[in-house]
């Protein structure tokens, strides 16, 4: 389905070049001479690529239908990572390049979203906050506090995480996977 340059805002995907964006920022500009036209911010959705492009009053804008499936993640082998559908229980398995720096995240039936343009996976967004176990580091001291410094842990899927000095073996952390993994605090 063909969008106008009105219809482009905040939200929409559209199908440019035969990739798949989606718009973060669009500003429609109607200038004192000449046709109107809109400047957007589009987000490359496979590999999060941010482009501006404009687009002039009379063109045509391919929509692209994204299908967004809650998925949880079973198992990894040979460069893919095997998921369940949660609406119709079946598998999908998406390649590593897909999932990227996501991966060292990735625990044992964690809910994900997944996003397909025309069966073919295109990203995974990962819950904002996920806990991990710590398993390996290096041990805290009394009177450490959090303003003292980090030091590499390594959580129970093998993920090598900065956190603060008073962290322990044993100890249950949340992490941040909008910033790669960044220790948010620490759960007892």
């Amino acid at each position: 389905m063909a969008l106008s340059i009105n219809e482009i805002k905040s939200g929409v995907t559209v199908l440019v070049d035969d990739i798949v964006y989606v718009c973060v920022d669009a500003q429609h500009v109607k200038p004192g001479k000449g046709a109107a036209f809109v400047r957007a911010r589009l987000r490359d959705m496979k590999t999060n690529n941010i482009q501006e492009k404009t687009f002039r009053g009379e063109e045509k804008i391919e929509q692209a239908f994204v299908e967004e499936r809650k998925l949880q993640y079973q198992y990894s082998s040979s460069g893919m990572f095997h998921f369940m559908d949660q609406d119709n229980f079946e598998e999908i398995a998406i390649s590593e390049e897909i999932i990227g720096d996501k991966a060292k995240l990735l625990k044992d039936n964690l809910e994900i979203m997944g996003y397909f343009f025309k069966g073919a996976a295109l990203s995974v967004t990962l819950p904002n906050f996920i806990e991990f176990n710590i398993i390996e580091t290096e041990p805290g001291f009394k009177g450490d506090s959090s303003k003292s410094g980090n030091k590499p842990a390594k959580v129970d899927t093998g993920a090598i995480i900065q956190v603060p000095l008073f962290i322990n073996v044993g100890d249950r952390i949340k992490v941040d996977t909008r910033t790669g993994g960044t220790y948010t605090e620490r759960i007892n």
